[in-house]
């Protein structure tokens, strides 16, 4: 899907679709998401530029990660996006000119979406390129740090259920912590790409004076939600090895009361085996009362461990 966008009063303004590379003449912004072969070939006749491959960008080495142009430069960056009932990191590329901003991604990214809404309806507009990507790696940290809050009163959440007993499904709780784990490894490799990205925008130059403001602020933030994101990882693996405790402990117990009831149950059936012999050199068996006493001596094998243990505390 090709979506190009221009500016009129100082607001962002979507161009007509067309497949006339004339028609971007004025575009500010292209935005490609998981283009067609044709949509590919109409930007790269406006722009001059040869579009990357979508897989391409998604490579993490450092020479792949950027490339600068004559005239311009290209800079991949990471986008948490929620897809269905998981988050996964989305790589689009950006490409800078002198013309216009050149966006390429896999799919519909939300982030972006935010930006062009706000500047098609009043919030004033920063049409160089550069401040673009700016705008846009604010939003992301932003979305970045409230998911990071999310996480932290989710993690809360779980720390109650393992220690109070509220939820004594202890799978389920680790099922939960797993899902935690891997929002927070995701949230920090995006916080990672965008310290990587707002260094590279810093060196690249061409910056204003509220531009350099902003991103230095942004990788303060950054440097900020990198410790909470440590601090995060290292409370879930330490809700993590208490409920893998908690489960033990668990186990224990059970396996404790199924030695007990061996131990008790012992006595009572070495009574019962001997008198279950049936030899007839046993004087036992012609006594009136050898039954009961029999059952009496059962009673009391079994009962004398049982409060032996009792009282030592091991019940």
């Amino acid at each position: 899907m090709l979506s190009a966008f221009t500016v009129k009063e100082d607001l962002l303004s979507p161009i007509p679709p067309s497949a006339d590379p004339n028609q971007l003449a004025h575009a500010v912004w292209i935005d490609l998401v998981n283009p067609t072969t044709e949509e590919i070939k109409t930007v790269e006749t406006f722009s001059g530029i040869a579009l990357p491959k979508i897989q391409e960008t998604k490579e993490l080495e450092a020479s792949s990660h950027y490339e600068v142009y004559p005239t311009g430069f290209q800079i991949n960056c990471l986008f948490l996006v929620k897809v269905e009932e998981t988050f996964e990191n989305i790589t689009a590329a950006f490409l800078c000119n002198n013309r216009c901003l050149i966006s390429l991604c896999s799919r519909e990214i939300p982030t972006i979406r935010q930006l062009q809404r706000q500047w098609q309806t009043g919030t004033r507009l920063k049409n160089d390129p550069v401040s673009t990507i700016v705008a846009l790696l604010e939003i992301k940290i932003d979305r970045l740090a409230d998911m990071s809050e999310e996480a932290y009163l989710s993690i809360e959440k779980i720390s109650h259920q393992i220690f109070q007993r509220d939820n004594n499904d202890l799978e389920e709780t680790i099922d939960n912590l797993s899902i935690q784990d891997d929002l927070i490894g995701k949230i920090r490799l995006c916080l990672m790409d965008g310290q990587r990205d707002l260094n590279f925008v810093l060196r690249r130059g061409h910056l204003t004076e509220d531009n350099i403001k902003n991103v230095n602020d942004m990788l303060e933030d950054i440097k900020t939600l990198l410790t909470h994101n440590t601090f995060l990882s290292e409370r879930i693996d330490f809700l993590l090895n208490a409920a893998l405790g908690f489960i033990n402990i668990e186990q224990n117990k059970i396996i404790k009361i199924f030695s007990i009831a061996a131990v008790v149950l012992m006595p009572p059936t070495v009574i019962a085996s001997i008198y279950g012999m049936n030899f007839h050199g046993m004087p036992e068996l012609s006594w009136k009362w050898g039954y009961p006493l029999s059952l009496l001596l059962m009673v009391l094998a079994g009962i004398s461990p049982y409060l032996f243990f009792k009282r030592k505390g091991w019940l």
